[in-house]
């Protein structure tokens, strides 16, 4: 209830605000008025005298002069509104009511803005046809193209090890071997991010996408080891028995060398530590499971499916790699000659990349994380203290219709406000959603 005095009636009437004031206050208090006492019991008596509409506010009487009581309609307006009217948003160029959701702490940011949508239809229906409901600002949109793009890295990242693998193994049997220990090594490590109640996110996705390299290399060197026994003429199955043997303990000894390197990032505290707990719980998963897919499943393919005539089988594309790769070997055994002909020189260049890898580190700029481009602006407008609301909420609007005449701009919701808990009348916020 808005009571707006005219100053000139007030002054006529020897009446002042606190004298105003304080007759409002009485006249709308909800409290015991009295009490009936009996010889076992007492019963208060209450009244509510609490007034609910204009028309009880204007009949209100403040004094009484000359034996005439001046009642509130004498020196004041009375209008029933809004209880701040110094609060105003706008949508695009519309007034609008914005309304902005948060997830709970916890609460899947994806699931929530899907449950929203889908109760859209609903509170539409409930809403008088004049009213317009638009989702203005989904944060959910670049995380879902980021997840997205993620997912796309990691299947480029299975087919280009997939293909590296063929281009050194030269061998169809030889490559499926291995390409078959990246989708189980996957599949299973969802299933344990599945009972830890982990979800699909950037840094699992990243975790996923790094482990792809790790799962193939235990496989790769089992199969070398069993390759290795069948060109020297013995069974399949005595190789892949003799191969995975000899090569069981180097594997298990460089998955848990991999793994102890991920053992910090699990004991991290504060908030970085919860962020890259999923990272380094997932990625530890995957190498372990693959380690395991590498000592049974792989031993078992070669011995079913290598032999000794299809590593001796070629194609033009082998033989010309192999010539490529003799030719990069014989390179390096002239570079290492030189290595360990000049020691001395060597030691002092590993100890100079040491340094200078220190100084970078030290001369590098360090962040909590790299600026991301999640297609939102905001900014805010401040004006001289001495502007009005009014005022304000004018110029907002001019920043407004310059900001929509940029065709990068999908949308705007700006809104001007005074309360102690937010802005002054003097500052104004605008949220610009670019197109994408």
């Amino acid at each position: 209830m808005r009571v707006k005095l005219n100053a000139t009636a007030v002054a006529a009437y020897g009446l002042d605000s606190e004298t105003i004031r304080t007759a409002i206050s009485n006249a709308n208090v909800n409290s015991a008025k009295g009490s009936l006492d009996g010889p076992t019991r007492s019963v208060t008596l209450s009244a509510n005298d609490q007034m609910k509409t204009a028309e009880d506010y204007r009949q209100l009487i403040i004094a009484y002069q000359n034996g005439a009581a001046i009642r509130l309609q004498d020196i004041a307006t009375i209008e029933q509104g809004a209880e701040n009217n110094r609060l105003a948003a706008w949508a695009n160029k519309e007034q609008a009511i914005v309304l902005n959701i948060q997830r709970q702490p916890g609460a899947n940011v994806i699931t929530t803005a899907d449950s929203i949508r889908e109760m859209l239809p609903e509170l539409i229906k409930s809403l008088p046809k004049s009213v317009d409901v638009k989702v203005l600002t989904d944060r959910t949109t670049t995380i879902r193209a980021s997840v997205s793009d993620v997912q796309f890295e990691l299947l480029l990242a299975i087919a280009l090890v997939i293909m590296v693998i063929y281009v050194f193994l030269r061998n169809v049997p030889a490559t499926i071997i291995p390409s078959v220990a990246v989708p189980l090594s996957l599949v299973g490590t969802f299933a344990v991010m599945y009972f830890l109640d982990f979800s699909i996110n950037n840094l699992t996705l990243m975790a996923l996408t790094i482990a792809t390299g790790f799962v193939v290399d235990d496989a790769i060197v089992v199969i070398e080891n069993i390759s290795r026994y069948i060109e020297k003429g013995e069974k399949p199955l005595d190789a892949a028995l003799k191969g995975a043997g000899e090569i069981g303990f180097t594997i298990i000894s460089l998955t848990f060398s991999l793994v102890a390197v991920l053992i910090p990032l699990l004991f991290m505290g504060d908030i970085v530590g919860r962020l890259f707990r999923e990272f380094a719980v997932t990625l530890a998963v995957a190498i372990l499971i693959s380690a395991l897919v590498s000592l049974t499943l792989t031993p078992m393919m070669c011995a079913r499916m290598l032999s000794h005539e299809s590593l001796r089988k070629q194609n033009r594309f082998s033989r010309a790699s192999e010539r490529f790769f003799d030719r990069v070997i014989a390179q390096y055994g002239v570079w290492l000659k030189v290595v360990l002909n000049h020691q001395w020189l060597t030691l002092g260049v590993v100890f100079s990349t040491m340094a200078l890898t220190v100084l970078l580190y030290l001369l590098m700029p360090k962040g909590f994380f790299p600026v991301q481009d999640n297609g939102i602006i905001q900014g805010t407008l401040q004006a001289p203290q001495s502007v009005s609301f009014s005022n304000m909420a004018e110029r907002q609007q001019q920043v407004a219709a310059e900001i929509l005449k940029d065709p990068a701009v999908e949308s705007l919701t700006s809104f001007v406000a005074w309360t102690a808990a937010m802005l002054r009348s003097t500052a104004a916020v605008c949220r610009s959603t670019l197109n994408r």
